[in-house]
């Protein structure tokens, strides 16, 4: 079976798979995305962590990248990016990866991504309309239809983590004030536990991990971080009504300690269908393969016609 690599860079990792065409696993590898450093930086990350895999797998047929920010799924162009990923916004992230590793490579939305891989081997399976939500360092999410993604006109498609939940709220660093990444992401909680416990949390870990010991400041944090959760969750049924919203991203890691405050705070009929992602933090990365996959069919399609073409006019 064909094998591709896919990638999935965050604000604060980048990890890799190498799958095949069945979505078995061959090799695994991260690095630390050094996003502080700036584009080149991440940049040299993402060419490391593709050589180890291709050192392993030469075989390889194509890469799939998924990324923080707006993309151009078609040309592979970063549109928009906010400084979780500086420097990232106008990057030609499929030019680039063709050019460095000679392959062909497709990218797109890292929320998209973990939405496709989901749906082709997670939570999402058989069911044709679904959104994701990515809680990590920022907020993703994507739509689903009759089993498409909704990209958007502007690629902007299910940006659930800049919609509005505070009117007047907490600035933004895409520039408006209130948008729901500022109270439901990774980041975001790690502030509210700051700001309501006076306590210096260095990672997410720990405020779950002090919630989970009965702790009544950090499970006031998570009374708050959920609250807030349920009323994105309500807003995209509302404005949505999907079979499934997926919730994915690294605070799902710990979902037994916050998983009961949330479900307690959503419509019932809601409730029932919001789901953790099935292949955790590495849904992107399966996404990615997937849209790696994807590139080499329509290839080998192109290929095909353009052969038979070629044998109808000359032969």
């Amino acid at each position: 079976m064909r094998q591709v690599i896919g990638v999935d860079i965050g604000g604060t990792g980048i990890k890799g798979l190498v799958v095949d065409e069945g979505g078995t696993v061959l090799a695994e590898a991260g690095r630390e995305t050094e996003a502080r450093l700036g584009r080149e930086v991440i940049l040299g990350q993402l060419h490391r962590l593709v050589k180890e895999l291709l050192t392993g797998h030469p075989e390889v047929g194509a890469l799939g990248i998924a990324s923080a920010g707006r993309i151009n799924a078609d040309s592979g162009e970063v549109v928009y990016a906010t400084d979780n990923l500086p420097g990232w916004q106008g990057l030609q992230l499929t030019q680039w990866a063709a050019a460095e590793f000679g392959l062909p490579a497709a990218a797109d939305n890292d929320a998209n991504a973990a939405l496709l891989g989901e749906a082709w081997l997670g939570t999402g399976r058989g069911k044709p309309s679904l959104v994701m939500l990515t809680l990590g360092t920022g907020v993703g999410g994507a739509n689903m239809a009759d089993g498409r993604l909704l990209r958007g006109a502007g690629w902007s498609g299910g940006d659930w983590g800049h919609s509005v939940l505070v009117p007047g709220g907490r600035p933004c660093n895409c520039g408006k004030r209130g948008c729901a990444e500022q109270y439901v992401s990774g980041s975001a909680l790690l502030r509210l536990a700051r700001e309501q416990t006076g306590s210096t949390y260095t990672h997410g870990r720990e405020i779950m991990a002090a919630a989970g010991r009965g702790d009544a400041a950090a499970l006031a944090v998570l009374e708050r971080f959920t609250a807030d959760l349920a009323q994105v969750i309500d807003n995209i049924g509302a404005s949505i009504d999907p079979e499934l919203v997926i919730i994915g991203g690294g605070v799902i890691e710990a979902r037994a300690v916050w998983w009961p405050l949330l479900a307690g705070k959503l419509e019932s009929g809601l409730a029932r269908r919001v789901a953790a992602a099935e292949l955790s933090n590495r849904a992107g990365c399966f996404g990615a393969a997937r849209l790696a996959l994807e590139r080499l069919r329509r290839d080998s399609s192109v290929e095909s016609y353009g052969s038979d073409k070629e044998e109808m006019e000359y032969g």
